[in-house]
């Protein structure tokens, strides 16, 4: 009964959403493919929990692949297209090396072709594929509208535009601001750091011995601090997690705020800005005021200029332009 009465309170907020912020969806919809392919998101759907329930870590790289197409040209699946000799794409930025998941998008991709040969989008895949990894490990469920076209452009300088894991939370917010999110959605959106890791080169700019101006920055847990350095000291590549539930979609990332333990700056002065400090607390107290706030700002990601109609295509293999 609970979980009913949950889902309903969740499906009715989302429909506010909509008829608040007014988005246009004229060419998407929640049931874009019932008609045109009847099984493709069960079809995701079980390719994402097939691959998720082999390796669980791969559920923070299907969230962070999503942003990271979505914040650059929209969400166009342009973040697939591998580099060519006459072009070098977004996927080889140094601010993507380390996204991981290709290989289940290309899966998905690969069963839906054989279901609904050049229906499904590869945009869209991505979209579903984040939506079903955040459920996966333990998230709230949210729906997405669906019909999104790919896009014919991927080239490596556009990503200059993702926010880098040193901005301070003013950058952050002006910076996410220009595509319409306010300082909350910011802190709401923030929260998918509760799964996956971060490397060094991402945290070492907060370390004495890693920083050149070889001070530790004061907002960083001592204990944190350390157990930060001890890490990079095996290189730019070594990992710690972004908090102590790495694999699992909860609060426990704000908690950790509270205490000094955000590993990137971005992430920490979330908190020593006033500004946002009030709506970190509230996520820490509140989870389930935290699911919703973050379905609600993902939904909006979602539908980042997205290409329609014959503003795009759909195409045969993720990884390259028809």
């Amino acid at each position: 009964m609970a979980k009913i009465i949950i889902s309903y309170i969740v499906n009715l907020s989302l429909v506010l959403f909509f008829v608040n912020f007014n988005l246009k969806v004229e060419a998407l919809s929640m049931g874009y493919y019932i008609l045109r392919c009847p099984f493709a998101e069960m079809i995701v759907r079980s390719t994402v929990n097939q691959a998720l329930s082999d390796d669980p870590t791969l559920a923070a790289g299907l969230l962070r692949m999503h942003f990271h197409d979505c914040f650059v040209e929209g969400c166009d699946g342009s973040v697939l297209i591998d580099s060519t000799k006459e072009n070098t794409a977004e996927k080889d930025s140094p601010a993507n090396l380390s996204l991981r998941g290709y290989e289940i998008i290309d899966a998905a991709k690969a069963a839906v072709e054989n279901q609904c040969p050049g229906v499904v989008s590869c945009a869209d895949i991505i979209t579903m594929a984040a939506r079903d990894a955040v459920f996966f490990a333990g998230g709230p469920f949210y729906d997405m509208p669906k019909g999104r076209m790919d896009g014919r452009r991927s080239k490596i300088e556009d990503t200059i535009r993702l926010p880098a894991p040193v901005f301070n939370s003013t950058t952050l917010i002006n910076v996410f601001s220009q595509h319409g999110f306010s300082a909350q959605e910011v802190v709401a959106f923030s929260g998918a750091h509760t799964l996956g890791v971060a490397r060094c080169t991402s945290f070492k700019n907060r370390l004495s011995n890693f920083d050149t101006t070889h001070n530790v920055d004061p907002s960083l847990n001592s204990k944190l601090a350390n157990t930060l350095s001890q890490a990079c000291s095996a290189g730019d590549n070594s990992e710690a997690p972004l908090d102590p539930t790495k694999n699992s979609f909860d609060n426990a990332y704000f908690n950790k705020l509270q205490t000094g333990e955000g590993v990137l700056t971005s992430d920490q002065t979330l908190y020593t800005n006033p500004r946002t400090r009030s709506v970190v607390n509230a996520y820490a107290m509140n989870q389930a005021l935290f699911f919703l706030d973050f379905q609600q700002a993902i939904i909006k990601m979602g539908l980042i200029d997205v290409k329609e109609g014959n503003q795009g295509e759909v195409r045969q293999d993720c990884r390259k332009i028809n």
